[in-house]
């Protein structure tokens, strides 16, 4: 069985759901893990059975909760290379600072070393470079003392719980790392992905085509514009999940700053009601039982514009069973789709 569940949809967090046989994916995880957990148990899917997180671009509606799912659930995620590189950079920036305080550190450093290395050994205690420790009450020396406390850190941090260990108050820390390239097909368990490049304002984005048990699957929000690359990925499904994020009108006349608008407005912002609708009336190749309109912008967008637009652009692709028009929710979980 094939199941598509979309958790949540739009600026304020994005993560859907995709098995196929005896793999489940989460695809983006914008959504906090708590919220993730809750929303996943109202879809009736078991957060305990996912087995892989993938990352469609680095902004925060889009991995907001990445770092501590992956680390409870102990699951690998993955990324291009270059989201990965721009998501390190978002979870822990940079430190900047002045030569004149990189100088005063290294002196201080220069000071402190010094110091240790003048300082005699305490009085009854054994000096670190003594071969053999004097043993401690239970019979056990400084060396073997530490050796199980390394022990002891690393199988605390197995468990993926974050803020334990030194190794996991790394914010970037995961449990596991995998790079994939857009335009090469790659497999995770019992489903087939296919990564294409979509024209956004992100590091390296992408759109996926999922295919699991003859059933193809097309993902693609978060572009400007709809390219021939992506019009050709998006071509024999029997699901389309597409962006309808906002109204131009509703846009021009909303609350965002101007420098804001003409993000969203250019060929690296989001795709309007009428570029979706424009894509299904003359691009779309009619094939899909379920379409689902996706990231609709509460601030610039209303369901019934974007249905209505929509619902037009299919007036000419009439089937009995394909075109069925959904429309994908910030609040609340959407059905699962089942084939």
């Amino acid at each position: 069985m094939v199941r598509f569940t979309v958790l949540a949809s739009g600026s304020k967090g994005n993560s859907t759901v995709v098995s196929g046989g005896r793999t489940r994916i989460l695809v983006d995880c914008g959504l906090s893990c708590r919220e993730l957990f809750r929303r996943m148990k109202l879809a009736d899917e078991d957060p305990a059975t996912l087995d892989a997180i993938i990352v469609t671009h680095e902004h925060s509606d889009h991995v907001n909760g990445i770092s501590v799912t992956a680390r409870k659930l102990g699951i690998p995620v993955y990324f291009t290379e270059g989201t990965y590189r721009a998501w390190a950079r978002w979870v822990a920036p940079p430190r900047q600072m002045t030569y004149a305080q990189w100088l005063e550190q290294c002196r201080r450093q220069a000071a402190e070393s010094h110091a240790g290395l003048d300082a005699p050994a305490p009085e009854g205690e054994p000096d670190e470079s003594d071969d053999a420790p004097e043993p401690d009450g239970n019979g056990t020396g400084t060396l073997a003392r530490n050796a199980e406390r390394a022990e002891a850190s690393e199988v605390a941090s197995s468990d993926g719980t974050a803020g334990e260990t030194p190794r996991t108050k790394d914010p970037t820390w995961l449990p596991e790392v995998v790079h994939f390239q857009a335009g090469q097909p790659f497999e995770i368990g019992d489903i087939s992905v296919s990564p294409f490049t979509v024209p956004h304002d992100a590091a390296d984005p992408v759109g996926f085509v999922f295919r699991s048990e003859g059933v193809r699957i097309g993902y693609a929000t978060d572009l400007g514009y709809i390219p021939p690359n992506v019009k050709a990925q998006l071509k024999g499904l029997d699901l389309l999940l597409l962006e309808s994020n906002h109204d131009l009108e509703m846009l021009k006349d909303g609350p965002y700053p101007w420098a804001v608008k003409q993000r969203v407005l250019s060929r690296v912002g989001h795709l309007s009601n009428e570029t979706a609708s424009g894509f299904l009336e003359n691009d779309y190749d009619g094939q899909a039982a379920h379409i689902i309109l996706a990231h609709l912008s509460e601030s610039n967008n209303d369901p019934t514009l974007a249905r209505i637009a929509a619902e037009r652009a299919l007036l000419g692709r009439p089937s009995l069973l394909a075109n069925r028009l959904l429309l994908a929710s910030q609040h609340q979980p959407l059905s699962s789709i089942l084939f």
